[in-house]
């Protein structure tokens, strides 16, 4: 298994995808959420990825695909944005 970096700073979802840094995949809660929830409160810590959510969330609805493809929601399901 390859090692990656760990992201430093405040970097996006797309910059720790295209530098290939340690990204704790939390696609497939994101889709269970959307799937379930018309509206959700995210309330968390300071420092617990709640801007680095939103971010991926926002990249889904983008709609490209490629970045997702190593990704439970690129695998495990068909991306219909």
């Amino acid at each position: 298994m390859e090692q990656k970096d760990l992201p430093q700073g405040d970097p996006t979802f797309m910059e720790i995808i295209l530098n290939n840094q340690l990204y704790a995949d939390k696609t497939e809660y994101v889709h269970e959420m959307m799937k379930v929830s018309k509206c959700c409160f995210l309330s968390r810590p300071r420092r617990f990825g709640k801007t680095l959510l939103l971010d991926t969330i926002s990249e889904l609805f983008q709609g490209d695909r490629e970045i997702f493809k190593d990704l439970w929601i690129g695998t495990k399901r068909r991306l219909r944005l």
